[in-house]
């Protein structure tokens, strides 16, 4: 198995021991409830109630509580602190305050997580949670999440091409989905881009299609298409990266980790709609069948492709997949993928860029994402760039000439693949926590994931 279940949560509320979580403008009404010496305790180790802090009372037979401070900030990740900090000899349960339980669910889970499966030592797990009834919504985003993230971490030696497609089928089977799975000639007629980059890999290239119907979606009911890039690794191609900027590359499909997880969700909250699901898993390698720079493709559209920068691969993974999704006519098509070094130059590792072709979409999804604490932010499908990706004997290059507005280019090039008036979002994506912070990790990140998820539910629900 590449994803691993959620294992932080008790079955029972019988013997576990309190969490106060608290605000600094609700600890004097807190200190009055507990005896004298609990409350002198907490104001001798200068108890603040300050995110993230946490504070252990006695009692007759060991620890009797627990305080975690929550400050001011109400982004969930404040119980992310507590999976690793509690001790494991005792179950643990949230008291009522002033927090949403759901949120604080979900970030008790995401701090809970942990990636040791090729540890000898794995070092200690994590305190186990008592869960009230009515949070399945957040422990299936916690569940999903950390598939993301161990598929992310996986590394490509594990998770190549084939394993990633197999991983999706698998999937569409738990909820009962159909999955096809593309290879060989098929692939070469009818994804064309996707198998000139995977040409190069002694692993060949995949594509996954996984189609489901909610239980009470009728046959015309709304249908969400889902893209993602799964570019199990990437070195560059001839356009060779740097050994630094290679260090990384497992995480190159974390837009098709994001998109499998979206899509986990969806089906496991059996939402009245249809789903379609496509990712093309491939790997970007450098051998004498690999493709060159100059070389010229053709995409699935008809349109060719001057391939200016092999580096550039991701587009041309994505470009066929979203020629075959919007023609079907979703309500709403989206795409992840981790694409542009140049978003992250723009907005750093935390912001996705949004790139959307509907004003009133965009800005539910970014109103929704920072509702909770899923953010993302917008960058404009700038028509003034277009002609930069002209070519003087293709109809298009995969990338510009200029050093300017990579993730704008980028994001023009797919725009060209998707059929006018087709709803579109595209994200591009980081996909990982470069440094450990509570609820989360460092490793592989499922971002904007909730978000969209949040959209879906408003717009299909």
């Amino acid at each position: 198995m590449l994803d691993q279940e959620l294992d932080c949560i008790a079955d029972s509320a019988a013997d576990t021991r309190p969490v106060h979580p608290l605000r600094p403008d609700g600890l004097a009404a807190f200190l009055d409830t507990l005896l004298p010496a609990r409350a002198a305790f907490l104001r001798d180790i200068d108890f603040t109630a300050k995110a993230g802090e946490l504070a252990f009372l006695p009692g007759p037979h060991g620890i009797a509580s627990a305080v975690l401070g929550l400050g001011t900030d109400p982004a969930p990740f404040a119980f992310g602190s507590l999976a690793m900090r509690l001790p494991e000899s005792a179950s643990w349960r949230l008291e009522p305050g002033d927090y949403d339980p759901e949120a604080a669910t979900l970030g008790y889970c995401l701090g809970a997580y942990r990636y040791d499966r090729f540890r000898s030592d794995s070092g200690r797990g994590s305190a186990l949670l008592f869960v009230p009834s009515g949070h399945a919504a957040a422990l299936s985003q916690a569940a999903a999440t950390w598939m993301v993230r161990d598929l992310i971490n996986t590394p490509a030696n594990i998770l190549g091409p084939v394993e990633l497609a197999e991983f999706a089928a698998s999937l569409a089977d738990r909820y009962g989905a159909q999955a096809r799975i593309s290879a060989g000639d098929e692939l070469e007629g009818n994804y064309p881009t996707i198998a000139a980059v995977g040409r190069g890999s002694a692993r060949p290239p995949r594509v996954v299609t996984v189609r489901w119907s909610g239980s009470k979606a009728a046959a015309d009911a709304p249908l969400v298409s889902l893209c993602g890039k799964g570019v199990c690794f990437d070195t560059g191609g001839y356009d060779l990266k740097p050994s630094a900027g290679m260090l990384r590359m497992k995480k190159d499909m974390g837009g098709a980790a994001t998109v499998l997880g979206l899509a986990r969700i969806i089906m496991e909250a059996d939402l009245p709609l249809r789903l379609a699901l496509r990712v093309g898993c491939v790997e970007n390698a450098v051998s004498g069948t690999a493709m060159r720079p100059s070389d010229i493709i053709r995409t699935r559209s008809g349109l060719t492709v001057e391939i200016g920068n092999t580096d550039a691969e991701g587009r041309l993974v994505l470009c066929d997949l979203l020629h075959e999704a919007s023609e079907e006519g979703p309500a709403l098509l989206v795409d992840c993928a981790t694409l542009t070094g140049a978003a992250r130059v723009a907005l750093g590792p935390d912001l996705p860029a949004l790139f959307c072709n509907d004003d009133g979409l965009s800005e539910s999804l970014l109103r929704l994402g920072n509702g909770i604490h899923d953010p993302l932010w917008r960058l404009p499908l700038w028509a003034g760039y277009a002609d930069w990706l002209k070519s003087p004997v293709a109809d298009m290059n995969n990338v510009s000439s200029k050093p300017l507005a990579g993730a704008i280019v980028a994001a023009l090039y797919l725009q060209r693949f998707v059929r006018a008036g087709t709803p579109w979002i595209h994200i591009d994506l980081y996909a990982w926590n470069d440094q450990p912070r509570p609820g989360r990790p460092e490793g592989g990140e499922a971002m904007g994931m909730r978000a969209l998820t949040a959209l879906i539910r408003e717009r299909f629900s």
